[in-house]
């Protein structure tokens, strides 16, 4: 699991049927907080916003946590932040 900043959407009109009715956020994970990778999407069911800092998900944990075991997801944004150490500089609701 990791911490990341909600920086933009995707819209997919055609994709896997298990897929279907669900929103795609792309996720930038917060170097202070241990994120080193580059941007991921990630399935979001709790209703994120763009600016938002979110708890991911990854592997199996994304699809358990999104009740998608069988669809193809290995990132699901799991919780909003609402505060937390190191999150000084970013602005969230």
């Amino acid at each position: 699991m990791f911490v990341g900043k909600v920086v933009g959407s995707i819209v997919s009109t055609r994709k896997n049927e298990n897929l279907i009715g669900s929103k795609f956020m792309v996720v930038e994970p917060l170097a202070e907080l241990g994120g080193t990778s580059a941007n991921i999407v990630a399935i979001d069911n709790v209703g994120a916003g763009i600016g938002e800092v979110v708890l991911v998900a990854t592997g199996s944990a994304a699809r358990i946590g999104c009740n998608m075991a069988d669809a193809p997801v290995d990132a699901a944004i799991v919780g909003i932040v609402d505060s937390g150490i190191g999150l000084n500089n970013h602005e969230h609701n």
